[in-house]
């Protein structure tokens, strides 16, 4: 019982925390989403795109099963760090489309797994690893993530908050 409570409890933090990622892109013009704004180049349409790829990887290749679009491997190496800007072909609408996309995946295969189902993650030290260690490590990294939007949305027009029923 405390298996599909604990599951059910991270999911649901998982999808709220996506929803102000992308709800911090709202308002703002293209040269404002892609401005960047830290000295390594981070910007906001970069870090949707980034935990694109990384939960299409989590909960997809880390499973066996793919997100069904082309994605950069774990592996490529020619492809390390692209993901975190945006080209200028691609839209807004194509990378928040594509981000929700893979959440419709990645939540299939949570809701489709046990908890205690085995993955494997070849770029982790310890790579044999429970559906619950990634639930836990892309919740992790999309809450990192998207403190660096708030931020970033803070330095572009001063917008706070985690919704819109909760901006400040």
């Amino acid at each position: 019982m405390i298996d599909e409570f604990a599951k059910e409890y991270l999911h649901s933090d998982l999808r709220e925390v996506r929803e102000a990622l992308v709800w911090k892109l709202d308002g703002l013009s293209e040269a404002d989403i892609r401005r960047p704004l830290t000295a390594s180049g981070t910007n906001l349409l970069g870090l949707v795109k980034h935990l694109t790829l990384s939960e299409s990887r989590y909960f997809g290749e880390v499973f066996g099963r793919p997100f069904p679009e082309p994605m950069p491997r774990w592996d490529d190496v020619a492809a390390r760090g692209s993901d975190m800007r945006a080209t200028e072909q691609e839209s807004r609408e194509d990378i928040v489309g594509r981000y929700r996309r893979v959440w419709a995946h990645s939540d299939a295969t949570i809701s489709s797994l046990a908890v205690d189902s085995p993955g494997h993650v070849p770029w982790w030290p310890r790579p044999d690893v429970m559906l619950f260690n990634v639930l836990v490590h892309v919740l992790t990294e999309t809450c990192r993530h998207a403190g660096h939007a708030d931020i970033l949305r803070e330095q572009i027009d001063g917008a706070t908050g985690v919704s819109p029923g909760r901006a400040r």
